[in-house]
């Protein structure tokens, strides 16, 4: 009859027979893969063995990269023949996947991105990060991406109308880790990753770059009288290129983005370590609001200052940030109205 001993605090035991089980091996099977369960069979280790011996043992290190391996090369087969049955391993392990890709300083990211998938705004489906790449346009320099709560929500967002116009594919991130993951790998296959919310997306050509910043110096001094309404809550007012039918927009500078700011801030225990990224408020110099605000800046400077709050509040809305005085900015569209 076999007998094992057993080796709570170490989650080791081992049999008379030589076979060695534990309860779980981080050096043999990374979290990203924790949801896979087996036997590794080998001849290699000793039976004089001890959970220390074990983190430091060649053998070991060699299996767990085969471990890896294998296991990435199964997944990449369920998601080529299998695409139904890896959407659905995806819902149930997708975020731990993300979670492998970014910790560690990105040490796996090489190893897993490969097996990550996003929705497309294009395809309206899942899709890998190869499969958008082998459908990017010729002159397309980034992979572009915008974060949200939904997908519905995200495709509704100000600057997805311009790219969406140039038939640009747009990746739908709706969970709180995927900002993370993807500023984690950076680029894939040479393109770098691109928020809709960068100041420069890669689409104005000179000619754009140069008309805006005559606009700019031209209505400088309304830009001034629009931050100085909002002073404390934007870091500056800028005209944009990026907006279509929408009269404006947020977008963050610095390294914390606005959704980075959102998900920060919900483990937040107490004000003291709330984030608060940068905040740049963007016109669309071609919507007639900016026209009346041109108009509002010399006849009535109170006024302007009720225009300036209402746009930022909207910008706040429209990226599901939180609005500081609700009642005040519902009175403020009712005194416009009445």
């Amino acid at each position: 009859m076999d007998y094992y001993t057993k080796d709570y605090e170490k989650g080791l035991q081992l049999y008379s027979n030589g076979v060695l089980i534990m309860d779980k091996c981080a050096d043999l099977l990374p979290d990203h893969f924790s949801f896979v369960r087996g036997m590794v069979d080998t001849a290699d280790l000793s039976l004089n063995i001890s959970r220390e011996m074990l983190q430091h043992d060649r053998h070991l290190k060699a299996i767990a990269q085969s471990l890896e391996k294998k296991i990435k090369s199964e997944l990449l087969k369920m998601q080529k023949d299998k695409r139904e049955d890896y959407e659905k391993f995806w819902q149930a392990f997708g975020r731990q996947i993300k979670y492998g890709a970014y910790v560690q300083y990105g040490a796996h990211k090489e190893l897993l991105q490969d097996l990550l998938i996003y929705h497309s705004s294009t395809e309206d489906k899942l899709v890998t990060l190869d499969e958008y790449v082998s459908r990017m346009k010729e002159d397309q320099k980034y992979i572009y991406y915008a974060c949200g709560e939904t997908v519905d929500k995200i495709k509704l967002l100000p600057a997805m109308e311009t790219l969406q116009d140039k038939g640009y594919e747009v990746l739908c991130l709706d969970d709180n880790i995927d900002e993370f993951c993807i500023k984690m790998l950076a680029n894939y296959k040479e393109k770098e990753f691109k928020s809709i919310a960068d100041a420069d997306l890669g689409l104005d050509s000179e000619d754009d770059k140069e008309e805006i910043k005559k606009l700019s110096e031209e209505n400088s001094a309304l830009l001034s009288a629009l931050g100085e309404a909002l002073s404390g809550k934007v870091k500056s007012v800028e005209l944009t290129r990026r907006l279509k039918s929408h009269p404006c927009c947020l977008r963050a500078e610095g390294p914390v983005t606005l959704e980075m700011e959102k998900v920060l801030n919900q483990q937040a225990l107490d004000d003291s370590q709330r984030v608060h990224a940068e905040r740049v408020l963007e016109l669309n110099a071609s919507h007639p609001i900016f026209a009346k605000l041109c108009k509002l800046q010399e006849e009535n400077s109170e006024q302007l200052k009720t225009y300036a709050d209402i746009l930022y509040t909207q910008a706040l809305l429209i990226e599901g940030l939180p609005v500081e005085d609700p009642v005040s900015y519902a009175n403020a569209v009712c005194g416009l109205i009445c």
